[in-house]
């Protein structure tokens, strides 16, 4: 599976835009509506009287908390009050009537006293706290004037109270400007306020974590799709040898994955001419109908076949191979024409060792050859001049030259004999040793740099499954095709070293 496919690289996409729509949620919670926030905490709600509703008692006192009168259900609360918004609090964004800012109702109990606290580096807000500005109680009521408190500034009450009981409800209220008041958790005296809402919180992560699975599922899955339509009967495929790896692969595949239906694939390889024209006698023997037999070819039909069906199947990339003792990384393609022309018949006259060259070619079925002809020679090869491509069995041919009915026996005599140079399909190429492949006019033989677009390499051409007219859409040779092209058949192509041609970038190269 390509980690740079359309599906995954939507599912990621879509995974990190989950994320920013998680974090643009969280800031709009924070931010927008609520640029001005007022939180409060009870840090501490305790009894210091004799709390006579639990029918024991719950502290021992001594001194003025024993003799001062009412202190017999009397309760100490520690309350903090913050801005822990966005923006600043002016005396102005109190919306309340009066003199007063905010007010905090503690319920079922009466004050006593009220004593004000605040950090040293605020203790400018003291200034605010008189009764001029509001600041006073009355029964269970605690007023507060408008107090300046810029973002993260915050003051403390420590409120001395009788009645009632410790944990009996107690509310800030205030009317703010653009903004609202809340109620923090608290569990420490100083304990920083959350920065976000237990909600923000649940959503953002509960969001988060759905779009990252689906972007794990997505990209981790096999998504190798079943067959389109599994059909039984038996099927030949012939052509091409360079493409033959794939095939077989494929056929494999197709076997396994159809097992119920039972087909049966042959793969029967001798070269891209060879294989059209078996096709042709298949068909003209067949009469009507369409034989189950598909030809792969290294390039188009020849010219007067109008009953072959092409079917585009890939963009195949060759290379020019040397013996390993030949130094050189790249030729020019007129330099290649000269060696195929018998012209250089020593590679020190390209910069090279002191070795003889030998041309090491196919036979004239083979498709690798003719598109080498065609992309590269721009012309034939000269004439063969040895059988065992060791002597020349013409001394006048100006280079030893033979030809081989396939593509590893190319790459095996080119690798056994020192001067040697072949052509070869590149995947097969490269997993061969004891040679090197050329560059050509500075373009290596690179599927990357093809596939991308960044290069003008040569040696290569589109792949075709030819036909007999068209096989009936129940047949063996119809669903094998869509297979090939549109189902598992494509990660097999890609990884013998081909570009799909139903993939985007193959539908740009086989246009």
């Amino acid at each position: 599976m390509e980690w740079l496919s359309a599906e995954n690289l939507v599912a990621v996409a879509t995974a990190i835009l989950g994320i920013v729509a998680s974090a643009v949620m969280v800031w709009y919670e924070r931010r927008v509506p609520r640029r001005r926030r007022i939180g409060y905490r009870v840090q501490l709600d305790a009894p210091i009287g004799d709390d006579g509703r639990s029918g024991r008692p719950v502290n021992r006192r001594v001194g003025w908390f024993d003799t001062a009168a009412g202190m017999t259900d009397a309760s100490m609360v520690l309350l903090r009050i913050e801005n822990d918004g966005w923006e600043g609090i002016g005396r102005e964004h109190y919306q309340n009537p009066g003199t007063h800012g905010m007010t905090v109702e503690f319920e079922g109990r009466t004050i006593l006293g009220v004593s004000v606290t605040q950090p040293t580096a605020t203790s400018h807000l003291v200034e605010h706290f008189t009764a001029e500005r509001g600041f006073g109680y009355q029964g269970g009521t605690l007023h507060l004037p408008r107090v300046p408190l810029n973002r993260g500034a915050y003051f403390k009450l420590l409120v001395l109270l009788s009645g009632g009981g410790v944990n009996d409800g107690i509310e800030l209220r205030c009317d703010l400007s653009d903004g609202e008041v809340h109620r923090n958790r608290s569990a420490t005296p100083d304990e920083k306020a959350p920065l976000f809402s237990r909600a923000a919180r649940l959503i953002t992560i509960t969001l988060t974590l759905c779009v990252v699975a689906l972007a794990v599922i997505v990209v981790a899955q096999d998504d190798s799709p079943p067959p389109i339509g599994c059909e039984g009967g038996t099927l030949t495929l012939t052509g091409s040898t360079a493409f033959a790896p794939v095939l077989r692969e494929v056929a494999e595949a197709y076997e396994e994955d159809c097992a119920a239906d039972g087909p049966r694939i042959e793969v029967d390889a001798h070269g891209s001419t060879s294989g059209v024209r078996r096709l042709l006698t298949a068909g003209a023997e067949a009469g009507r109908g369409s034989p189950p037999l598909i030809a792969l070819s290294d390039g188009p039909k020849p010219a007067g076949t109008p009953a072959l069906r092409e079917n585009r199947v890939a963009v195949s990339v060759f290379a020019l191979v040397v013996h390993e003792g030949v130094d050189l990384r790249g030729l020019t393609t007129a330099d290649v024409r000269r060696l195929y022309r018998g012209e250089i018949r020593n590679w020190k006259q390209l910069g090279g060792p002191d070795l003889p060259v030998t041309l090491v070619s196919r036979d004239a079925n083979s498709g690798t050859r003719q598109v080498f002809q065609r992309r590269v020679l721009g012309r034939g090869e000269i004439a063969n001049s040895s059988v065992d491509c060791v002597h020349k069995d013409d001394p006048t041919a100006p280079v030893a030259r033979c030809e081989l009915g396939s593509t590893e026996e190319v790459l095996k005599t080119v690798a056994a004999l020192p001067g040697a140079v072949g052509y070869s399909e590149l995947n097969l190429a490269a997993r061969a040793e004891g040679l090197r492949r050329l560059d050509l006019d500075g373009h290596p033989a690179s599927l990357d740099a093809i596939e991308s677009g960044t290069s003008a390499y040569p040696y290569q051409e589109i792949e075709y499954a030819y036909t007999y007219g068209r096989p009936a859409r129940d047949s063996l040779a119809s669903s094998f095709l869509t297979y090939l092209a549109r189902g598992r058949g494509q990660d097999l192509i890609r990884t013998q070293g081909h570009v799909p041609c139903a993939t985007p970038e193959g539908m740009r190269l086989c246009t």
